[in-house]
């Protein structure tokens, strides 16, 4: 079988994390190690996740996409899951994620939805079409490909060593997942609708937040379009390169 190791980027969220390393505990099958990768905290959220038996690493340049790259570079794992502090897997996370890549050996990386646990049912409804179904599906035609969502993604080791090198770990205003995403062109990336967990809206706690998370969005898009444009992205997928070779990138499901 192959062995999983959970990345946790956290900054100041020890109250959360405790929840999440304890869901974590009850999965069907146990990762092969849990990493949180302290960002700076001055609250306990390293001696919470020491305190679950988990490995602390520390990065000291703030940020989500230097946190997260500094805990992706630790994993020992054949594959490396990551999700965030808020996160609840539910028990068969890990058992689902492994199964993926057990079953396809081509696969490079997975990735699901999630829904909002702490947010009204009609907000929360709204937030789960609205957000995630946008975010999934936009980000999707501006990459030509699946986009991967750091709540609840996994990829193999091998595939994030040999990006490791392109991802900009030092701009802490680019979303980390989604610039992954663009730099995994012509990998087998796949969505599976029914891998789901529960995830904090607090996104939405107040305009200023989520209009900054959209700016990050943007950023990182703007960034990747200038290296390759997406009608370039599309020819390759579609197999209309001067090349003519498809891409393998996969559909969503």
């Amino acid at each position: 079988m192959l062995r999983v190791s959970v990345v946790i980027p956290v900054l100041d969220d020890a109250a959360h994390l405790d929840r999440c390393l304890g869901d974590l505990a009850r999965q069907t099958v146990a990762p092969f190690e849990v990493i949180v990768v302290d960002n700076g905290s001055s609250d306990d959220s390293a001696a919470v996740a020491l305190r679950h038996g988990a490995r602390v690493v520390r990065e000291p340049a703030r940020g989500i996409p230097a946190a997260a790259a500094c805990g992706y570079d630790a994993a020992g794992g054949d594959v490396i899951a990551r999700c965030d502090a808020d996160t609840r897997p539910p028990p068969t996370w890990l058992a689902r994620t492994l199964d993926a890549f057990e079953q396809d050996p081509d696969l490079a990386a997975l990735t699901g939805p999630g829904t909002f646990y702490d947010l009204p049912p009609v907000r929360g409804w709204l937030a789960r079409v609205v957000y995630m179904r946008g975010y999934f599906w936009g980000v999707h035609a501006a990459l030509a490909g699946v986009p991967l969502w750091g709540s609840n993604m996994a990829l193999r080791r091998e595939v994030w060593l040999s990006v490791r090198d392109a991802v900009p770990r030092t701009d802490a205003r680019v979303h980390d997942d989604m610039d992954l995403s663009f730099r995994l062109r012509s990998a087998r990336v796949r969505y599976d609708r029914d891998h789901l967990v529960g995830v904090s809206g607090r996104t939405f706690d107040s305009p200023a937040s989520f209009w900054r998370r959209m700016h990050w969005a943007l950023r990182t898009i703007s960034i990747n379009w200038r290296a390759t444009p997406p009608w370039s992205r599309w020819a390759d997928r579609l197999g209309l390169s001067r090349s003519g070779v498809r891409g393998p990138g996969s559909p969503m499901a």
